[in-house]
């Protein structure tokens, strides 16, 4: 058994600081670092970019839509061109920060309400795929089983990987539960790491109806803004290390 471990980070902004990205890229495998869009200032991208560099974790390009206000939150109805233009101006700044590190983006992902929508929405997807492709046609694209987006990924010849989130609650269709309804975020270190011991192991998911959802996913998701992220993401890594799973990043 193998997985890889990813989480948000890079979205602290000026003064503002949001989580302990040290703390958790000392546990996660692969980082999905913001790009100035949703969140992320050029320093914090940078310093970012280093210290994952530092530890050995893999750096991926967390697009979303330009959007600092909302947190990249809120669906915006960008135009395909536009979006595509935005996801390629997205990725050219990270990896400008990730080259002076010594590392480089290997992957990458939509962020909150872009990567929602992307599920669904064709011409969105077809837009974050376009970009991707103009940029590097062999980059790995990070996203929900049974979305648009990996759909339409694999058929312009991306890699594509399946996530499955950590600390999310899922309905039974396998979508996410919106951030706006009660209990859509687990905050519970031990049944976080059962949840994602069962993913890696029988690869299902319990939604928020009591039903088993079928959930294959090469990699899981820790949020890295939500309260006691570190001490969640030991947690979940430890589990999975006492039950023999091997840790590891899926790009490289």
């Amino acid at each position: 058994m193998r997985i890889d471990l990813n989480a948000d980070v890079g979205e602290s902004f000026g003064a503002w600081t949001l989580g302990d990205d040290a703390g958790v890229l000392d546990v996660v495998t692969s980082a999905n670092v913001a790009c100035g869009f949703h969140a992320g200032d050029p320093l914090t991208l940078r310093t970012t970019c280093r210290d994952a560099a530092r530890r050995g974790v893999v750096v991926g390009a967390q697009v979303g839509y330009r959007d600092l206000a909302g947190f990249g939150r809120r669906f915006l109805d960008v135009a395909p061109d536009d979006l595509a233009a935005d996801v390629l101006y997205q990725l050219g700044a990270l990896e400008a920060m990730a080259r002076v590190a010594g590392t480089r983006v290997a992957y990458v992902k939509p962020h909150g309400a872009l990567y929602n929508a992307v599920v669904h929405h064709e011409a969105q997807a077809a837009a974050v795929v376009a970009a991707v492709v103009a940029y590097d046609a062999a980059l790995p694209v990070l996203g929900l089983p049974g979305s648009v987006l990996l759909e339409a990924a694999a058929d312009a010849g991306l890699p594509v990987v399946r996530e499955a989130f950590a600390d999310r609650a899922y309905t039974r269709d396998g979508r996410l539960v919106p951030r706006s309804e009660p209990g859509s975020v687990l905050h519970d270190p031990d049944a976080v790491a059962d949840r994602v011991l069962r993913i890696v192991r029988d690869h299902v998911v319990r939604s928020v109806d009591g039903h088993d959802v079928e959930v294959e996913a090469a990699s899981v998701c820790i949020h890295g803004d939500t309260p006691g992220a570190v001490a969640m993401a030991r947690r979940v890594r430890a589990a999975l290390e006492s039950a023999g799973v091997q840790i590891r990043a899926f790009a490289r």
